[in-house]
């Protein structure tokens, strides 16, 4: 499984999962990337999100329909800038991971979990049983 440290995050990492903070839209690693796989916490590695639930929000953050487990997600009432949100975070990390709004597309649920990309990696399909991931791969049947 793919870990790592506190102390190894990059100061972005370290700023988005530990101090509530954000990435800038559009300038982040996953906002735009559709290949097969999987989303993972990026500090306890736990499997997040598929592939197969992310969908172009164009709101420059990778968005998500659902989780893979929703126990692996804890919701928090975030009231910060003035507005009132939902905040997710990591169950196995209490890493904070982004946001969840009820604009996403209604065939899927109308949930949409805008998440950070800092906060999490990506497996490739092809790679998940190689890295320890080989029992998500039926999510994907």
């Amino acid at each position: 499984m793919i870990k790592k440290d506190k102390k190894d995050l990059t100061d972005l990492e370290y700023l988005v999962t530990q101090q509530d903070g954000t990435e800038p839209p559009f300038e982040n690693e996953y906002w735009n990337h559709y290949e097969k796989g999987i989303y993972v916490d990026k500090l306890s590695g736990k499997p997040l999100f598929t592939s197969e639930d992310k969908f172009e929000s164009d709101c420059g953050w990778p968005s998500f329909s659902k989780a893979i487990d929703d126990q692996d997600i804890i919701e928090l009432v975030d009231k910060s800038f003035g507005m009132i949100r939902t905040e997710v975070r990591s169950e196995d990390s209490n890493s904070h991971l982004g946001h969840v709004f009820n604009d996403g597309p209604k065939d899927r649920g109308g949930l949409r979990y805008c998440i950070n990309s800092a906060a999490i990696q990506f497996i490739p399909y092809d790679k998940l049983e190689e890295l320890g991931y080989g029992d998500v791969v039926k999510l994907f049947d």
